[in-house]
């Protein structure tokens, strides 16, 4: 069934119910001659005569009487169909898809989702933390997250804060191990690597040299396909490693990790929003992207200025010199 027969069924009833082609022409928003039109065409379309219509009043046939009683319980199914597509796109509540990368993320994400819950307690956040870069449309996501840009067609990609790569250890391994302050140093250390969990590829260290940032894989003492499990072997002291800002920065502003190397720091990446036409979102998506952006675009709580990572060492190194 077409549009336009939907429209001419509906004006039919609308019609019927208030006892005039005039008014419910007014009712529909369109003029009386186009009303009119629109249920002759319907009748024309079923070959039968639907209404008697005089210039002051007009009464079902024995047709018309029998195909909107056939009519009428299909129409209340649409209406409200209608209604609960219209309640969801102006309603702040009901389901909200979320992607987003498995590696560090969640203390990020949670932050945000108890903010909008709160504020709006019938969204139903479903959510799903996965490194591997699946399919937004046939996932039927409403806003993902990803470490660099997606790449996928007729996705709109927003960047938020830039990823730091931050060499550290903790206070007691740099006790034992001493601090390098060159690169041709790491070889003497204890190097923790990141093992992809998709592709089992060994992770190289993201480093800034000579203004450019290039890849160099050292001998490792840990492995790990974990990102968790690779900061709290870091925390404990067992080994030296490159951290994204996401993990590092709470444990470098309480002293438990020391930044170390930073003229060799690099932000080769950055963390984006990706997300779909917002003119055709329901209100609780458009309001949790909004959330997420104001409160994650280059935001302090994630990024460590120069001043702060130079500090944090300088403080560890006037403590304990020398090592």
């Amino acid at each position: 069934m077409s549009i336009n027969e939907l429209r001419s069924i509906s004006m039919f009833a609308k019609a019927v119910e208030l006892g005039s082609i005039r008014k419910a022409a007014q009712a529909q928003g369109v003029s009386p001659q186009a009303a009119t039109q629109t249920i002759a065409l319907l009748e024309k379309h079923l070959g039968v005569r639907l209404l008697h219509r005089t210039t002051r009043s007009l009464a079902l046939t024995e047709e018309g009487l029998q195909f909107l009683e056939d009519a009428q319980p299909a129409l209340a199914t649409l209406e409200r169909a209608v209604s609960t597509a219209r309640a969801g796109r102006e309603g702040i509540s009901g389901p909200l898809r979320i992607v987003g990368p498995k590696s560090s993320f969640a203390s990020i994400l949670m932050p945000l989702l108890d903010s909008f819950c709160r504020e709006h307690p019938g969204v139903r956040p479903d959510v799903q933390l996965d490194d591997g870069i699946g399919n937004w449309v046939l996932e039927r996501v409403d806003v993902g997250f990803r470490i660099g840009a997606s790449a996928q067609d007729g996705v709109i990609s927003r960047r938020l804060f830039p990823i730091q790569l931050i060499v550290c250890a903790a206070p007691d391994y740099l006790a034992r191990h001493g601090m390098p302050e060159t690169l041709e140093e790491l070889a003497g250390h204890r190097c923790s690597i990141f093992r992809h969990p998709s592709s089992g590829k060994v992770s190289p260290w993201y480093l800034t040299i000579d203004g450019s940032v290039v890849q160099r894989h050292f001998s490792p003492a840990f492995y790990s396909n974990d990102t968790e499990l690779e900061l709290q072997a870091m925390l404990a002291g067992q080994v030296i490693g490159q951290v994204a800002n996401l993990s590092a920065a709470p444990h470098i502003r309480a002293g438990r990790l020391i930044p170390v190397l930073l003229p060799f720091m690099s932000a080769p990446i950055a963390l984006h929003v990706y997300y779909g036409s917002r003119a055709a979102q329901p209100s609780r998506v458009r309001s949790f992207l909004d959330l997420a952006i104001s409160k994650l675009s280059d935001s302090p709580d994630y990024l460590l200025s120069s001043i702060e990572l130079a500090a944090a060492h300088a403080a560890f190194v006037a403590g304990r010199h020398p090592l």
